[in-house]
């Protein structure tokens, strides 16, 4: 489990900064000499054995540490995950040895026709004990496989669900407690729930979100941008545009409440330069330099 450190001293160590690298910035980041802690990639693109993946990301480790973020462990899986998507993450885990292993707090494998198919999606969990079961069993068999701590990632719901009996904060509390697993707070997901679900404060949602999650849990935090919606309409979590100002400010909230949790940029959609990529990156580390007002509880 991640060490107890809620409010730690200024003399905690500076927390490690990451960008997520896409295919177009492969050069670039090889070849550069960039202020970077860790490099971000998505697991499930170097399954394969062999072949320019794994020539690439040979030399990315050469340079960085790496994280490996998955898409499609679909965790809480009533039919469990699939044993061969386990044992190829596990190959890939044993041999890189990441930073970080993470993967989301939804579902994604389902039964059809007594085949094990996956959604291609994050599907959202209703937050009740009989999800949380199947959640913390699949999470204990990834933890054990591995042989190390696994994090889980909240998403974006663009529905509300009727079987809700808790609340996500209370989930996802219990998940850790449990299943002592680590979290991947995503800050960017927070505030797009609070505003498609047309919260009158998203801000206040989201510290109050922050401050009932257990921080000690926290590992990682992943900051995003998204396409303003048009007249009001529902925001697409697409990571195609620059943080924005109610982010930064929530992370500066995050990083209050735990000073040592590892922070990366996401940028999937519409890639920016490199440069300008690497530059949130430098942002983040003068935002964990200013001095964070504390977060005041709610009235």
């Amino acid at each position: 489990m991640p060490q107890a450190n809620p409010f730690a001293s200024r003399s905690t160590p500076v927390p490690k900064v990451g960008v997520g690298l896409r295919h177009p910035h492969y050069r670039e980041a090889l070849t550069g000499d960039w202020n970077l802690d860790f490099i971000e990639v998505h697991t499930e693109n170097f399954f394969a054995e062999g072949g320019l993946t794994r020539v690439f990301l040979e030399d990315i480790r050469s340079k960085f540490s790496v994280s490996f973020h998955g898409t499609a462990m679909g965790l809480g899986s009533a039919v469990g995950i699939s044993t061969k998507y386990l044992q190829r993450l596990k190959a890939l885990v044993d041999e890189y040895q990441p930073l970080f292993v993470s993967d989301h707090l939804c579902f994604a494998w389902g039964d059809i026709k007594g085949n094990q198919s996956h959604a291609g999606d994050l599907l959202p969990l209703p937050f009740n004990e009989e999800t949380l079961s199947v959640l913390i069993d699949n999470v204990r068999r990834v933890q054990d496989m591995l042989g190390r701590q696994l994090l889980v990632e909240n998403i974006v719901s663009y529905i509300n669900l009727d079987n809700n009996t808790i609340s996500e904060a209370e989930f996802i509390t219990a998940l850790v407690e449990r299943a002592e697993c680590g979290l991947l707070v995503d800050l960017n997901n927070i505030l797009v729930n609070a505003r498609n679900r047309k919260e009158r404060d998203p801000i206040r949602f989201a510290r109050n979100w922050l401050r009932n999650i257990p921080a000690n849990a926290v590992v990682e935090l992943h900051l995003a941008g998204y396409t303003p919606p048009v007249d009001g309409g529902l925001i697409i979590d697409d990571h195609s545009q620059p943080i924005n100002d109610e982010c930064w400010s929530l992370y500066k909230d995050a990083m209050e409440l735990n000073q040592t949790a590892a922070t990366l940029i996401e940028w999937d959609n519409d890639l920016p330069a490199w440069h300008t990529l690497v530059a949130e990156a430098d942002k983040a580390r003068l935002y964990q330099r200013t001095e964070p007002k504390r977060i005041e509880a709610s009235t």
